[in-house]
């Protein structure tokens, strides 16, 4: 138990004040709450030796308006400074979180699904801020109230002292064994919270497959089985609790009733006054009230160390740039040598070198899972390479810090996610602090000024998570607009162009056009005309580049490339696909 405060502690960082200055505040609020035993003496004194003065209720009276003074005000500091704490060290985690995951490898987000890391972000760290701060208050203030309270029983009689502490250390002994038994079913409790949260997320974001194939009853038969498995978990846990729970307050009771009669034997017996056997009878019924709350609240302490294991999975994943410097490229030529790559054991790209010059534009075709996205996302160092190496500007991308790094790319995807803000904030976050004037300048160079402008809020117009409440082509153009906003020197550009109707294709190839001037370009593309003006084009099939060259030199080739034209000009139509 020990341990758990401890890490609690360590793990709290710079909130560890607060929690220190809490327990302060706490001592000293069972200082006031334990004055209350004096004042009771007094009284009791002042009637059995029949010695009651005018002077007896004042002094009492102020004795007790101290201890009431000084509780509440001991209290509140209390309670503010562990709120305090609880809510800052979460919300300090979840920007810590959020700012490492912006420097681990996206094989992290593949073995560790979106529910998994959502509910680490929401359920465990609510339950840090939540109820860890409200266990270990609670636990704390019990076992320090207990501990002065018997410390002032100790002053008043020492047998009845050793006898408090007995009634406290059977209470520790069968709280271990139900900290033992919490060990067991905590960690299926947390493990049931992050189901859930996977259950529901996998259903909001397949709703319109569920409902284009009627799959409603079959979609949801994993979320109720997740709420039906948490359900029976969290039975469990109270039935494997409220034993151990019920056990600890009968001992506190039984405890209570032993010092009942063990102060009126000391009396009879002539070893202690008819004053300290009253004033034991009615501590009998304080003393341990405190510890009997903190019994109950124990019963959470594992889930509190879980949690917070929980989290520090995250702080412990390696992350890309520990070893980077923040550089400048002296220029903008990427450079790859023998670059091999693998995921889950499955080679995706096997020996690949290439040169792309700088203010070059260079075309990566061919069949889907040939390696081609794999191979822009290692230029952007979203994974690392296996062996061999990616360079730009004559460094290798792993030399970079992952910001020096990314500074110098801008990446348009064919699947445009944009965040549930306004859209000058979607186009801003290319450069965060852009004036509205750069913002609808970079907007109407990527040619979506026009649309944005006759939406009811303009600029300020909130559009749905992923930007729903927005065409496909229009999304596209957003993020063009970011990517112009970035200005950054590189631009790869995943299938930008693939799914869009021919409506807003005319517009989005104007917006590439003004995006990619006097850039380096990178771009994965099936289309014709997107292709053939290429300075080169690199042909990638089964993890190789199987061909290189212009348009020209490709179709003089008999190869992949130039089956893919004549397949073009027979209109027959091969999409090439993207490899995962």
């Amino acid at each position: 138990m020990i341990s758990i405060f401890k890490k609690f502690f360590q793990f709290s960082g710079r909130q560890k004040k607060n929690f220190y200055v809490s327990l302060v505040y706490a001592f000293f609020l069972s200082v006031f709450s334990a004055v209350r035993i004096p004042a009771i003496a007094l009284v009791l004194s002042a009637v059995i030796d029949n010695n009651m003065t005018a002077k007896t209720p004042f002094l009492v009276l102020g004795i007790l308006l101290v201890s009431i003074v000084g509780d509440g005000i001991m209290r509140n500091n209390t309670v503010m400074r562990q709120t305090i704490g609880g809510y800052t060290m979460c919300a300090e985690k979840r920007i810590e979180i959020g700012e490492r995951l912006k420097y681990m490898p996206m094989g992290y987000f593949n073995k560790n699904n979106l529910g998994h890391i959502t509910s680490i972000t929401t359920n465990t760290a609510e339950n840090l801020q939540d109820v860890a701060t409200r266990v270990i208050q609670m636990y704390l203030q019990g076992m320090i109230t207990t501990a002065v309270v018997t410390l002032f029983l100790f002053f008043f009689d020492v047998r009845i002292g050793l006898l408090t502490l007995c009634g406290i250390l059977v209470f520790l002994l069968i709280n271990y064994f139900m900290q033992k038994a919490s060990r067991k079913i905590s960690p299926k409790k947390i493990e049931a919270d992050s189901k859930i949260v996977d259950a529901v997320l996998e259903y909001v974001q397949g709703i319109g497959v569920v409902k284009s194939y009627n799959l409603s009853r079959q979609a949801g038969k994993k979320v109720d089985n997740a709420i039906d498995e948490a359900r029976d978990i969290c039975l469990g846990m109270e039935k494997t609790f409220v034993p151990y729970q019920g056990l600890q307050t009968l001992i506190l009771k039984l405890f209570g009733v032993v010092m009942i009669l063990a102060s009126i034997l000391f009396y009879l017996s002539g070893t202690m006054s008819a004053q300290s056997a009253l004033l034991m009878i009615i501590c009998s019924f304080i003393i341990y009230a405190q510890l009997e709350t903190a019994g109950v609240y124990s019963a959470l302490l594992r889930g509190v160390d879980l949690s917070i294991d929980k989290i520090e999975e995250i702080f412990k994943s390696p992350v890309m740039d520990e070893k980077g410097t923040a550089i400048i490229p002296e220029n903008c030529t990427i450079e790859a040598n023998n670059v091999s790559f693998s995921y889950d054991k499955r080679k995706i790209l096997d020996d690949v070198s290439f040169t792309i010059l700088q203010n070059t534009t260079t075309a990566i075709i061919g069949p889907s899972g040939g390696g081609k996205s794999t191979l822009c996302s290692l230029i952007a160092r979203f994974w690392d390479t296996d062996s061999g190496s990616i360079s730009i500007g004559g460094r290798d991308v792993r030399d970079y810090t992952l910001d020096s790094l990314i500074k110098n790319i801008s990446i348009v995807f064919q699947n445009v996610y944009l965040f549930n803000d306004t859209i000058a904030n979607n186009i801003k976050f290319g450069k965060p602090d852009a004036t509205i004037d750069e913002i609808r300048a970079a907007a109407k160079k990527a040619c979506c000024h026009e649309f944005i402008e006759v939406l009811p809020d303009g600029y300020d117009t909130v559009i749905g998570e992923g930007g729903a409440t927005i065409s496909g082509g229009e999304k596209q153009r957003i993020s063009i607009a970011r990517a112009i906003l970035k200005d950054a020197p590189i631009i790869i550009l995943d299938e930008a162009t693939a799914n869009v109707d021919p409506e807003n294709e005319k517009k989005l190839q104007d917006a590439i056009k003004e995006l990619t001037r006097n850039k380096t370009i990178v771009m994965i593309a099936h289309r014709l005309k997107t292709v053939r003006n290429a300075d080169q084009i690199l042909v990638v099939a089964g993890g190789k580049i199987v061909q290189r060259g212009t348009h020209k030199e490709l179709m003089k080739e008999q190869g992949l490339y130039a089956d893919f034209i004549g397949i073009r000009e027979q209109s027959i139509g091969w999409k090439l696909g993207r490899a995962k």
